[in-house]
């Protein structure tokens, strides 16, 4: 599943595109998740206030207040660099600016539904080129993309009703999903995911300190590291520190 924001100031524009991407999610299989927003202000509120980051943007240019262009420079200025942002506009004077946010794609108003689902397919193809950075989590109703570097730790959750639960912690939410989590420390990078204890799982990259026998992450969460572990542990933080600063 992608999520899709779009940004656009004309409510018919963002039902159009809206309809759009239904027609393409029947056709390809490809399931999207839209938000709408009305105005660039709105979509970067969500982004202060912790929303789940998107997959991709579809933006306008011409709009009240902050324009599209302005809006994709600000993202991109919080750390918004993953995110794909695709340009839909009556305006083809912006298309050499719109290169300044890294634009994946600037369609003019109207545009065919075949040129959109052309574009759209092209950057969904993207993603899943990239999916090593990639891990889809299924949870109870559906299945969820998380970027690699956004989590945390993968902790297994005791439950009497949940077979092999898990708890996927991000730096913007926390999931719960179904695996082994053997399974899931040979799926992601090797060098950057360490099994700390054996029902733990965590992302080097957000290793904050060391306070006794537990690791303190990034968002300040306490997790314990097995007795047997913590000599490898250690020497592993260590490693990834070093090889980081280089």
């Amino acid at each position: 599943m992608y999520r899709i924001a779009i940004c656009d100031d004309e409510e018919r524009q963002r039902e159009q595109v809206r309809q759009l991407l239904l027609a393409l999610s029947v056709k390809s299989g490809i399931d999207f998740e839209v938000t709408a927003f009305e105005a660039g202000e709105q979509l970067i509120e969500y982004y202060e206030r912790g929303g789940e980051p998107f997959h991709i943007f579809i933006l306008d240019i011409e709009m009240n207040g902050r324009n599209g262009i302005e809006t994709a420079r600000r993202l991109r200025e919080m750390k918004r660099q993953s995110e794909q942002i695709i340009f839909l506009t009556s305006y083809p004077e912006y298309m050499l600016e719109s290169f300044d946010v890294i634009t994946f794609q600037y369609l003019i108003k109207p545009v065919e539904p075949e040129v959109f689902e052309e574009k759209m397919l092209k950057v969904c193809r993207f993603f899943q080129e990239s999916e090593s950075d990639i891990l889809i989590i299924k949870s109870a109703h559906e299945e969820i993309v998380l970027r690699q570097d956004d989590i945390i730790a993968i902790e297994v959750v005791k439950s009497l009703t949940v077979k092999n639960k898990l708890k996927f912690t991000t730096t913007h939410a926390v999931y719960e999903g179904k695996g082994l989590i053997s399974g899931y420390a040979s799926a992601l990078k090797a060098e950057r995911f360490l099994q700390i204890h054996r029902s733990i799982l965590i992302n080097l990259l957000h290793v904050h300190k060391f306070s006794g026998g537990q690791v303190v992450m990034s968002n300040g969460m306490q997790l314990p590291i097995g007795r047997s572990k913590m000599k490898e542990v250690k020497d592993a933080c260590t490693k990834f520190m070093v090889l980081k600063a280089e």
